[in-house]
């Protein structure tokens, strides 16, 4: 539909009566996905990583520790919704856009409109939020805007905006994923075995960087956080499914497959060291002997979030307590200590997060503060509302009434405290995401005792 501004646009679109074939539509619901890829998950998957002889451990075991978790779709969310404009004229094109994939869609526009990749010029714009949504393979928002203008001969340039709802009802998405783990300890209690399998579609599937990042029908993106396990376990495996018949879109979402790697294991591990009957970071400082960067983070945060000393009590039916997480993402190593309250109705205050950082050589503190920062509400987004669910493939969310982010409110303390280095600089705006809500998780369980296994986090559960 267009029209000289945005409203007369979308009030025409409004006022269409559209017939859809859903002859061939996909209608699963995220209940139904979920219940395919718990079922998948009972049997083995393509090895991702494997050491040692996990099987024989397990044949061994005098116990096993065993949990699932459930990860929903979400949505990236930016505050800007997907919008460019684009101008075709006889010299070339010119688009003014949000960027994150500037040669891909450098690339894709040549090939609508049959130019070469140098008469397409890009004016990169700072976005209101990105997330991985505006690094689409498929260049989606942007070639539909080309194909606008390439339907009215180039002219005029064409501004195209989306809908919040257009978006998060029919954009992509972070793909939904089942976890399943185990843990062997041996008669002296010791942790001798860990399996861990996972169900999820591939996000690089069927695009240019397959080539690169699907190896042996692995993809990595999917195991990212879990093959690369830190910990000295001495018999490990790690296998993934990946359905090929669930066409739901699927996209980078802020941290990619860490964003529930880093929560499966690391709040697995504490139930792992509840079982062993061990301190949740000297269990970890004992298996990251010769990870000395994980180690480094993770002695700074606890030092400085106070770790075994007494929490302040809460007022009266509020339970509290503390929470450790640490994982390595983009090359930077990231620890944080969440203190929470949680109350007698089962909602969740978070109230501290300390966080350590260690990203290599920090060109610039006060960017590297404020991203872990909003790498923390971004998480907390996620952890305590966050939810994409289909409904005969339908999408229910629409706009923020249904996805809602973190409000002002909710944002704990934050301490960022980095660690000097003279190593080599690395990631910073997307490594503060995975630890924040498995620490969370983690401060929950030590207060209620109840282990959060899906998210967001369900207030009843926790109800006293």
């Amino acid at each position: 539909m267009l029209a000289s501004d945005t409203w007369s646009a979308k009030k025409g679109r409004d006022a269409l009566s559209v017939n859809w074939d859903e002859s061939q539509a996909f209608t699963l619901g995220s209940e139904e996905i979920f219940a395919r890829y718990r079922e998948l998950a009972k049997t083995p998957g393509l090895v991702a990583h494997q050491s040692g002889d996990a099987d024989q451990a397990f044949g061994k075991a005098a116990r096993v520790v065993r949990a699932s978790y459930d990860f929903p779709y979400l949505a990236h969310a930016a505050m800007e919704p997907m919008n460019c404009v684009i101008r075709l004229g006889s010299d070339g094109c010119e688009v003014w856009n949000g960027e994150q994939m500037q040669t891909g869609d450098q690339y894709a526009l040549a090939g609508l409109f049959g130019l070469k990749p140098e008469q397409v010029s890009i004016h990169m714009l700072y976005a209101g939020g990105s997330f991985g949504r505006r690094a689409s393979s498929h260049s989606d928002y942007v070639l539909e805007a080309a194909q606008i203008v390439k339907a009215i001969n180039g002219k005029a340039p064409v501004k195209l905006v989306w809908m919040r709802e257009d978006d998060m009802r029919a954009g992509y998405y972070r793909p939904l994923f089942h976890h399943a783990l185990e843990a062997a300890l041996d008669d002296k209690g010791r942790l001798t075995g860990w399996r861990h399998r996972l169900v999820g579609q591939s996000i690089v599937a069927g695009t240019a960087f397959e080539k690169n990042l699907v190896k042996d029908g692995i993809d990595q993106v999917s195991v990212e956080g879990a093959a690369n396990l830190p910990y000295a376990i001495p018999n490990m495996k790690v296998d993934l499914h990946t359905p090929k018949d669930i066409p739901v879109p699927v996209l980078w979402w802020r941290s990619v497959g860490s964003s529930h790697t880093a929560y499966s294991t690391e709040t697995f591990l504490d139930q792992v060291a509840g079982a062993m009957g061990k301190d949740p970071v000297a269990l970890r400082l004992e298996l990251l002997a010769t990870h000395p960067r994980h180690a480094g983070v993770l002695k700074l945060a606890a030092e400085k979030a106070g770790w075994g000393t007494p929490l302040k009590a809460g007022k009266p039916g509020e339970r509290r307590g503390r929470g450790v997480a640490v994982h390595e993402s983009f090359n930077s190593y990231v620890a944080q200590v969440a203190e929470v309250t949680v109350a007698k109705d089962g909602s969740i205050k978070v109230d501290r997060i300390v966080c350590a950082v260690d990203c290599g050589i920090a060109i610039n503190p006060d960017n590297v503060r404020a991203q872990v920062q909003g790498a923390i509400g971004f998480a907390l987004s996620a952890a305590l509302h966050g939810e994409i669910t289909l409904k005969e493939g339908r999408v229910e969310q629409g706009n923020f009434d249904g996805y809602p982010p973190l409000r002002i409110h909710e944002m704990p303390v934050v301490e960022v405290h980095i660690v000097p280095s003279a190593a080599a600089p690395s990631g910073i705006g997307e490594p503060g995401v995975p630890p924040a809500a498995p620490a969370v998780a983690n401060a929950i369980a030590a207060a209620t005792g109840k282990h959060l296994t899906r998210m967001p986090f369900n207030a009843a559960e926790l109800a006293a």
